[in-house]
């Protein structure tokens, strides 16, 4: 088979690819019946019922009410159950429609898209009469991430990021007024916009919803109610507070341009919409107004906080929220909508052929990193987008629609693809994320997790009785601990340390990071590993002899200490001070190579590895290199997510985005580089003709 013939081939796979792509992107979902519904389902049947077959809700299949209609068989036969006297064709009827209310008033609670799909209007998107409410794709996601929360009993703290145009705050809206209106009496809401425009049109949808709301609903089953009663009343004076009088509750509806207004409530429910956009002044930030929205709110359950936005900008207050609830560092949970799941960002092909053509010409360029303008992507970044799931259809659109925008960052914020080019950057990624992706493959939890410690914390007494503790919250984390010489052989140049100094310690400063690389496997030919890793905020001094320790604890390892920041930040003379002390008592310090006419003079040797602009860009595009063709084994996840968010600046410079760090990036960008191109291959070397001044240590497995 020639190589045309191996092409169509894998067009005619991913032919097929596509076609499952779509079956799942437009695949059945019925609120109604509940086929294909938000969370796990049970098939239930009433031959006699206006719906004769259901999937419900599995927890609801529990209801005593529900058990006993399905042990009934039917509801004539539960009907016939409950009649004594009167005249039977009326009683008949009257107890069917009682019937088939509890039925209803019961699955309301238990399934939200049934509720939206029977009782909630919403305006038509593009125009035309008001709609009953079906939830797309991405509110199906969006409601399941809800609905877990809520039934395991715990309060609903979710960042939603996310693509236009999908209805996010909509959904969020309506599931609130669901609380509101369904599960519990009493429970009051708040929703702030971004802008007062903003919150009149939230204040709409509300309307539109309750206008349309049957008020039966509003009471128990059974209750005296009156067809005209007002479903919604103004209080007070601010014009802003709203009430449904049935269900005790009330809506407040405020703005991020007078937050101060909102502070005295009693809220269970909060929807902040467009964080992004809130104002930053010198009166207020986006940190105060949801801080000052949100301090009434307990921990608990029956709550709810959404803080939900498109992205605009790294670094902001939204950004930060958004990776601490990524990294589970928060009480919030994450989401992120991409346009690829969106059903409407699809471009359909005038035919067949072309669609063929199509995915011939992206998968026949999906190496290809050249554009012929700024109003296009590279064929990697479109194939990128069907390693991710998009259809040919979605990418279609993505061609499409990139000709509006001048650039990357713009359509990005727009449209994402991911939730990293989601925040609008400056400058082009320096990795290819397919590239980046492929080492994740590696990454594993640690081994083990302590800190190693010698006799001292400074000084010869500080390398001598190294032993490792296991610790719980210890900052050395070892994938592959030490494997000690034999007393016989000694293996030279198998273990590379490499420190990235930290700027500072407080908490917003970079942070530190020792680096262990296990160079024995490329006496095989095989890459190096990362055997462990320290990461943390410390002092430069007490960075500088741990640094020492781990690179003795390996084996008396080659130790490379990144200069530039302490010589950039050194005001009087620490930098150098720091280095030459360490080299008084560790003597596989690396040092910088000396010219002839350095070594003529007698100059004193430059300890560690200067960062300046040519050596930077020579390292960081060897490291582009490793990271393509996979020159060593990656463990540590975090490390991938700072190549993600690393770019070249409009200068020519790199940098890693705002609100994220670059320092386990700058340790394997100069450890690859020394240990490809500036270390012998590892060997075996008997004991007896290399006389070592290794001091014993002791290893993690003997602990």
């Amino acid at each position: 088979m020639g190589k045309k013939d191996d092409i169509e081939a894998q067009v005619l796979k991913l032919f097929k690819e596509n076609d499952r792509r779509r079956a799942v992107l437009f695949g059945t979902f019925n609120p109604i019946t509940g086929e294909c519904s938000v969370g796990e389902r049970d098939k239930f049947t009433l031959p006699d019922y206006p719906i004769a077959t259901q999937w419900l809700p599995v927890e609801m299949m529990e209801e005593p009410f529900v058990k006993e209609l399905q042990e009934a068989g039917s509801v004539h036969a539960l009907v016939k159950k409950v009649i004594i006297g009167g005249s039977i064709a009326e009683i008949y009827e009257e107890a069917y429609n009682k019937i088939v209310e509890q039925f209803v008033r019961i699955r309301i609670k238990y399934d939200f898209p049934f509720w939206a799909a029977s009782f909630v209007y919403i305006k038509r998107k593009g125009g035309g009469k008001d709609v009953l409410f079906r939830l797309n794709r991405p509110q199906r996601r969006l409601v399941e991430r809800f609905e877990k929360m809520r039934k395991a009993g715990r309060p609903i703290r979710l960042i939603i990021l996310k693509a236009r145009q999908w209805g996010g705050s909509t959904c969020t809206q309506m599931y609130m007024a669901w609380l509101q209106l369904v599960h519990k009496v009493g429970l009051n809401s708040l929703i702030i916009a971004h802008q007062s425009k903003a919150s009149d049109k939230i204040k709409a949808m509300f309307d539109k919803m309750i206008k349309a709301y049957p008020v039966q609903m509003l009471h128990e089953m059974g209750d005296n109610y009156d067809e005209n009663e007002k479903k919604i009343i103004s209080i007070g004076k601010s014009g802003s507070i709203y009430r449904v009088p049935q269900r005790i509750c009330d809506i407040n509806i405020g703005t991020a341009e007078s937050p101060n207004a909102d502070r005295a409530g009693d809220y269970n429910l909060v929807h902040m919409s467009e964080v992004g956009l809130y104002p930053k002044t010198d009166k207020m930030n986006p940190e105060s107004i949801v801080r000052g929205s949100l301090s009434g709110i307990l921990y608990m359950p029956d709550t709810m906080i959404v803080l939900e936005s498109t992205a605009d900008g790294v670094g902001s207050f939204f950004h930060k929220e958004y990776l601490a609830a990524k990294k589970g560092k928060s009480q919030y949970e994450s989401i992120f909508v991409s346009w690829l799941e969106i059903e409407q960002y699809q471009l359909e092909f005038e035919s067949e052929a072309e669609k063929k053509a199509f995915l011939r010409w992206l998968y026949e360029n999906r190496n290809n990193e050249e554009v012929d303008s700024d109003r296009e992507e590279p064929g990697t970044y479109l194939w990128w987008l069907w390693t991710q799931g998009a259809t040919l259809e979605g990418i279609h659109w993505y061609v499409q629609e990139r000709t509006k925008y001048t650039n990357h960052g713009d359509m990005a914020s727009e449209y994402p693809s991911d939730d990293i080019e989601a925040f609008i950057f400056s400058g082009r990624k320096v990795f290819n994320h397919e590239d980046v992706e492929n080492l994740r493959g590696g990454c594993r939890p640690p081994r083990m997790r302590g800190e190693i410690y010698g006799n001292a914390d400074e000084g010869e007494m500080a390398l001598e009785g190294l032993r490792f503790r296991k610790e719980k919250d210890g900052r050395l984390f070892i994938y592959h601990d030490v494997e000690k010489d034999t007393e016989e052989e000694q293996i030279l140049d198998r273990y590379l340390v490499v420190v990235d100094v930290c700027k500072g310690h407080t908490k917003n400063a970079d942070y530190a990071d020792i680096l262990v690389l296990d160079r024995l496997y490329m006496m095989d030919g095989e890459p190096p590993v990362v055997a462990a890793e320290w990461h943390g905020h410390i002092d430069m001094d007490r960075l500088a002899w741990k640094a020492a320790q781990v690179a003795e604890y390996y084996n008396h390892a080659k130790l490379v200490i990144e200069s530039n920041t302490l010589e950039t930040n050194n005001t009087k003379g620490e930098a150098e001070y720091i280095l030459t002390l360490i080299a008084d008592v560790y003597d596989n310090l690396y040092a910088r190579k000396q010219s002839a006419e350095d070594i003529r003079q007698g100059l004193p040797k430059k300890y560690g590895y200067h960062t300046n602009v040519l050596t930077k860009k020579v390292v960081i595009l060897n490291l582009q290199v490793a990271v393509r063709q996979h020159l060593y084994i990656e463990h540590e996840s975090e490390c991938l997510d700072e190549y993600l968010t690393y770019v070249e600046t409009d200068k020519g410079g790199y940098e890693a985005m705002e609100g994220h760090h670059d320092d386990r990036l700058m340790t394997r960008a100069i450890g690859l580089q020394v240990c490809f191109h500036e270390m012998d291959l590892p060997r075996v070397v008997k004991r007896e003709r290399f006389k070592t001044t290794t001091q014993k240590v002791v290893s993690a497995a003997t602990i």
